[in-house]
């Protein structure tokens, strides 16, 4: 089973509980204005790694996750390439190792074949820390060029089938940080059963260089990046925080 892999991170402090081992896929559907890995876009290129190969160089890190670390795979879109993730998590399963699925879900359908495969995924996956980028269907696909109705579709399968989720929400001021939106984010998130955190990521433009290095002309040029009272406002609407 090959996968096409953009790069590694064996120390990931911010990619699930504990230590991490974090594999970036290569490849993704969607074009948020705010990507930080535009160099995963294209499904072509990467790294190709055999899924027994690539577990073996994450299990030589187990030392560092002691009990509560593990591997996570990131993107990119790691559901783009569904069955190289099951296979490397079935993998990691196998040795005890806890599994985390960094996800913005736009894949996700009830449609075969891709829905038998995600349910077999699922069986592997300890954590799926998925990406809300807007509750808005009309603001989302301005933001990242797709519909959000199957991403919201995937968090209520997740809750009703007991996966636990941690949802994460860049914020970026202007376009999704109104008060309106946060509330109703807010509100979406109240109907799911099995959210065990919610984490605002505050907008920055550390990758601006990568976008220039690609020749992509970069679409927020301008926006600032949130002050720490925009990102306490938004953590106080979205419950996070008193």
């Amino acid at each position: 089973m090959i996968g096409y892999i953009s790069k590694l991170e064996s120390f990931g402090l911010v990619d699930g509980p504990g230590v991490r081992f974090v594999v970036f896929t290569q490849g993704c559907h969607l074009r948020c204005k705010f990507c930080h890995n535009p160099e995963t876009w294209k499904c072509s290129g990467g790294t190709p790694w055999e899924a027994a190969d690539l577990f073996q160089r994450a299990w030589r890190y187990r030392n560092y996750w002691k009990n509560n670390g593990g591997i996570t795979v990131s993107g990119g879109e790691p559901l783009v390439q569904i069955e190289f993730v099951t296979e490397l998590f079935r993998l990691a399963k196998e040795k005890g190792v806890h599994t985390t699925l960094d996800t913005a879900g736009q894949p996700f359908t009830t449609e075969e074949p891709f829905y038998s495969r995600f349910c077999e995924l699922m069986e592997y996956t300890d954590l799926v820390m998925l990406d809300l980028k807007h509750t808005d269907d009309a603001a989302h696909r301005a933001l990242t060029g797709k519909t959000n109705a199957n991403i919201l579709d995937m968090a209520r399968w997740l809750s009703d089938h007991g996966k636990a989720m941690w949802i994460r929400r860049v914020l970026v001021p202007g376009i999704s940080d109104d008060e309106a939106e946060l509330r109703r984010c807010r509100e979406f998130i109240s109907t799911l059963k099995t959210v065990e955190r919610v984490e605002i990521l505050p907008y920055h433009t550390m990758a601006l260089a990568k976008w220039q290095e690609l020749g992509i002309p970069y679409p927020l040029d301008g926006v600032p990046m949130p002050t720490a009272d925009q990102v306490q406002r938004a953590e106080q609407l979205l419950g996070i925080r008193e």
